[in-house]
């Protein structure tokens, strides 16, 4: 590889990391407008086996504005992505697949809204899918694998009681 390819391969690995980094803002801080531009115009989102939907970035958004009301505390923790880049139309590099563990901690909404720990966290494995676009990168597609949750459990009742 020349050293002009390696750099154009950091460069565009720095990018898609960039806009992993920008999924999970988006949704943390319930912009679904930012989560839209996200996606390629043909952009599809699966959370299915976390119970949600499945649908196109805007009927994803939409529902995510929604099922995210209940939680006003959230925090998607992305890691250990793995980047691989594809071809399309024989022209190297314009599709990348990150896949990438996550733990997210989500507070319910509560009478007084004061602190609390999490109620609700929850991990698993993100496959993104993303195109080259004449505005950049951008997500073809998202699927949420989730892997595991917890969940409160009701205080313990003791049978002396």
């Amino acid at each position: 590889m020349t050293q002009r390819v390696e750099l154009a391969t950091v460069m565009d690995r720095l990018a898609v990391d960039g806009l992993v980094t920008e999924y999970a803002v988006a949704v943390d801080d319930g912009d679904w407008e930012a989560y839209r531009l996200l996606f390629t115009a043909d952009g599809r989102a699966d959370y299915r086996s976390a119970g949600g939907i499945e649908g196109d970035a805007g009927q994803v958004a939409g529902w995510l504005e929604q099922t995210m009301r209940l939680f006003p505390m959230r925090q998607h923790l992305i890691v250990n992505r793995r980047v691989r880049f594809g071809a399309l139309a024989q022209d190297v590099g314009d599709t990348a697949r990150v896949q990438a563990d996550y733990v997210n901690p989500m507070r319910f909404s509560g009478q007084d809204g004061g602190p609390s720990e999490p109620d609700f966290v929850c991990g698993g494995r993100y496959a993104f899918a993303f195109l080259r676009t004449d505005q950049g990168w951008r997500l073809r597609e998202v699927v949420v694998r989730e892997k595991w949750r917890r969940t409160p459990h009701p205080p313990r009742q003791d049978a002396a009681t």
